[in-house]
């Protein structure tokens, strides 16, 4: 492939990795969401269409999200939104979760962890956009045997998308009655406990006929390109976050989920 062939596909994750870093800033979900997605086009337009190519597009969304969620946090933290609490308790569980979720995504083949990211996008989009905000769980985050539970199962099902905790922390917070500007906020902490360990275990994943630049499953060409972009957009996406109503922010971060499902199992289905 010819520079003249390149820089498109060049523009496209730039463009991309800003948008990530916007999300992430905006509704806590470390930007993989629409990474995935974009590094999986990227690749195959590249001629990078191998069997291990989602592993690739997981990893590297996950080691981007070390970043976007470090940046995020932090332009949350200075609105006293970040319940750190919270990410205490929840952080060992998290990360054993996020551990299990590399074990099993690195013996799937491309197209089975495409459909999975496109089932679990859906599912998240759909509660989101048909859920009322009103529904509540409980009074108080879970804690004891519960919390035991459900902290390595957003670790493990977020791994499997290759995204931060806000597409599921989101959701499972406000069910516990957590307002939605905290639970977007803390749910940038979640992206960190989830990306930090996993990445760590990808980088010793072995890829046959991966891109130039790949450690592992990492690729480190587009992780630079992408934080290049995110550590300047994350902010912004902060500062809207708390501008925006939270009925509305609720609605748009559905209705996004949405449309990235069904591209991605459009992608996967037919190519």
């Amino acid at each position: 492939m010819d520079f003249a062939e390149l820089l498109p596909l060049l523009g496209v994750l730039i463009v991309a990795s800003g948008f990530a870093g916007l999300l992430a800033g905006l509704f806590g979900v470390g930007g993989g969401i629409i990474l995935v997605p974009a590094y999986y086009y990227v690749f195959v337009a590249l001629g990078y269409d191998i069997p291990q190519l989602m592993q690739i597009c997981l990893a590297t969304s996950l080691a981007s999200i070390i970043v976007t969620s470090i940046r995020s946090v932090l332009s949350h933290n200075k609105r006293g939104a970040v319940d750190w609490g919270l990410l205490r308790g929840w952080a060992p569980g998290i990360a054993l979760g996020a551990l299990l979720g590399v074990l099993v995504a690195a013996g799937l083949r491309s197209d089975v962890l495409a459909l999975i990211f496109a089932g679990l996008a859906s599912a998240v989009g759909l509660f989101l956009l048909l859920g009322q905000p009103a529904w509540r769980v409980a009074p108080e985050m879970p804690r004891g045997v519960a919390r035991a539970i459900l902290s390595p199962l957003v670790g493990f099902l977020s791994v499997l998308m290759g995204i931060g905790g806000g597409s599921f922390g989101v959701p499972l917070m406000t069910l516990y009655s957590v307002p939605m500007h905290r639970a977007v906020a803390t749910a940038a902490g979640f992206g960190l406990l989830i990306a930090a360990p996993s990445v760590l275990a990808f980088l010793f994943v072995p890829v046959d006929g991966a891109p130039p630049w790949t450690v592992g499953a990492v690729n480190f060409a587009a992780f630079l390109v992408t934080i290049c972009m995110t550590v300047l957009t994350a902010p912004l996406g902060a500062r809207l976050a708390h501008a925006l109503p939270a009925l509305l922010l609720r609605r748009i971060f559905a209705v996004f989920i949405l449309i990235v499902a069904v591209n991605m199992l459009r992608e996967a289905l037919w190519g």
